[in-house]
């Protein structure tokens, strides 16, 4: 009998040794939608729940071999792209995906850490825009990650919808703009924006400070797609996934910031 192997969904990202962020919340988020994940470590870092105090990133030549070894074995429909901190990265990343092909690109553009450490040089912030929105099935940024691709500010939900709008304009199939950074007491809205207009999903905001809620939604987005949603509903279902995460997280660390409860939030359970 022929064997089918199971969809799989790669994160391509960087390792975050305090376990909140990076692959290591990509692939506990993919188990808690019962994928198979797979992770191509593009960096790693030395974190904890107060900051990030290193970073290293592997030769290029590893990081292509990495992802060789998940291409040729593995059935990858999805591939989620995290911090990429290199233009050199960047490059054998999208080289990559353009010979394999998966069905979807999943590109969180990560730039800063939540405890506000740079994580992407300068020279790859051109790269990423000509190199990987262009591929992008969705981008996902925040609202300060938006400003740097776009090269704006972005004060309110008027100036959100538009620059949702002006990153389809470059590249990408579609937007997914997260609205939590606006100052404000009330609901967070984010934005969703294809070809067929802009869509928003509102939660409360939440009372606490948190990591690793960008890697999350953007795995959860990958995760949802490998189970077969179309794009919006997935991501309105990483949305409200990442809402429930934070409403049951924790604090494994001494500082204050909440880990989410990947678990406790799957749709599995």
């Amino acid at each position: 009998m022929t064997h089918v192997p199971v969809v799989s969904a790669l994160t391509i990202a960087g390792s975050d040794s305090g376990g909140g962020a990076g692959i290591q919340a990509d692939l506990k988020t993919f188990a808690a939608h019962r994928v198979h994940g797979l992770s191509a470590i593009a960096a790693l870092t030395a974190q904890h729940t107060r900051g990030v105090t290193a970073v290293n990133v592997p030769p290029v030549e590893f990081l292509r071999a990495q992802l060789d070894a998940c291409f040729e074995d593995f059935d990858v429909r999805v591939a989620k792209l995290g911090m990429l901190a290199t233009a050199g990265v960047i490059d054998a990343v999208a080289d990559s995906l353009r010979a394999h092909a998966p069905a979807f690109v999943v590109v969180d553009p990560v730039m800063v850490a939540t405890s506000g450490a740079k994580l992407l040089e300068d020279s790859a912030l051109k790269a990423l825009r000509a190199q990987l929105l262009p591929i992008a099935s969705v981008v996902t940024p925040n609202l300060p990650e938006a400003e740097l691709l776009l090269g704006r500010r972005i004060g309110n939900e008027d100036d959100m919808r538009a620059a949702a709008l002006a990153l389809l304009g470059l590249g990408a199939r579609a937007v997914f703009l997260k609205g939590g950074h606006l100052p404000g007491t009330g609901d967070v809205t984010d934005l969703y924006a294809d070809a067929d207009g802009v869509h928003g999903i509102s939660h409360p905001r939440l009372s606490l400070e948190a990591h690793g809620t960008g890697c999350t939604l953007a795995s959860a987005i990958a995760a949802n797609l490998c189970r077969g949603m179309p794009m919006r509903d997935a991501c309105f279902a990483a949305s409200d996934y990442v809402h429930a995460a934070l409403k049951q997280g924790y604090r494994p660390g001494h500082s204050a910031i909440v880990v989410l409860d990947h678990f406790g939030a799957s749709p599995e359970r």
